[in-house]
């Protein structure tokens, strides 16, 4: 009964997710998300998934003899590098979190950004570096997501670009997820993560703070309230709402059933952001 508010609300919204973090690789906790966005798609929420896989890609690195390397949290993005990021997420990792959904009974097709020319990039250089293959998206064409998502399926998008020669990129997942939410005009975006939400005493868990409007949020940044890898999750939080999102969530991952406690319940487990 709690919750009946919250459906009739936000019956038929485009929500953009992106799914990362323990919620990824922790197989129990993998199955409460999965059960969750399968509830979100049947009481007609329009669920959108981004994924990451990280792990994945490190794991099958280190397999190959191929070092890992991060600049400003950014994978240094060589050719062979490339080959096994392609690999990972388009292949394993895309098509696995489709199967688990449509095992829920759930339409869904899993697509990279390079189909339907979704994703397109320019080379990233952060203060000048040349990190390889990494991508900052240019422009969304939301074409073959609003086919699939008018056709009754869930699309699941790996976060891999394309530039203006067809050589392909990779595009953090976070990055990724806001340009797309943006695109598709959603009213939520939610990052599943391995942080609680936005903490008042950052040795304090149980110190959340559910709610945050973007100016407490940039003082917060200002003053050091936020800080370490806090600050690169608030700033895409941030960006989402500056790119026209209604609101933007940040989110344990590692919490079961994560995504219905926070969007169907009053109190939420994470930090929600708004305008």
């Amino acid at each position: 009964m709690e919750a009946l508010p919250y459906i009739k609300r936000f019956n038929g919204i485009t929500v953009v997710i992106k799914y990362g973090g323990s919620a990824l690789i922790n197989d129990d906790i993998k199955n409460t998300v999965i059960q969750d966005i399968a509830l979100m798609k049947f009481v007609g929420f329009k669920p959108v998934i981004v994924h990451g896989g990280g792990p994945d890609i490190n794991n099958m690195l280190e397999r190959l003899d191929i070092e890992s390397n991060f600049i400003n949290g950014l994978r240094v993005t060589d050719d062979d590098t490339m080959e096994v990021v392609e690999m990972v997420l388009a292949g394993k990792i895309n098509k696995a979190i489709t199967m688990e959904l449509a095992q829920q009974g759930i339409n869904t097709v899993g697509v990279s950004g390079l189909d339907g020319r979704m994703l397109k990039v320019e080379k990233m250089t952060p203060n000048g570096r040349d990190i390889g293959r990494v991508g900052q998206v240019v422009n969304v064409d939301t074409s073959l997501v609003n086919t699939l998502i008018e056709n009754d399926f869930v699309p699941v998008i790996s976060p891999i670009g394309f530039d203006e020669n067809g050589e392909t990129y990779n595009v953090n997942a976070d990055y990724a997820a806001v340009a797309l939410a943006s695109a598709l005009k959603a009213e939520k975006l939610m990052f599943l993560t391995d942080v609680p939400g936005v903490l008042k005493d950052i040795d304090n868990p149980d110190s959340i703070i559910s709610m945050l409007n973007a100016k407490d949020a940039k003082s917060m940044l200002d003053d050091g309230t936020i800080s370490g890898g806090m600050v690169p999750k608030v700033e895409c939080c941030l960006a989402g709402l500056d790119a026209g999102v209604q609101q933007v969530h940040i989110i344990d991952g590692g919490s079961e059933h994560c995504l219905i406690m926070e969007i169907f319940t009053k109190e939420g487990i994470g930090t929600l952001f708004e305008k």
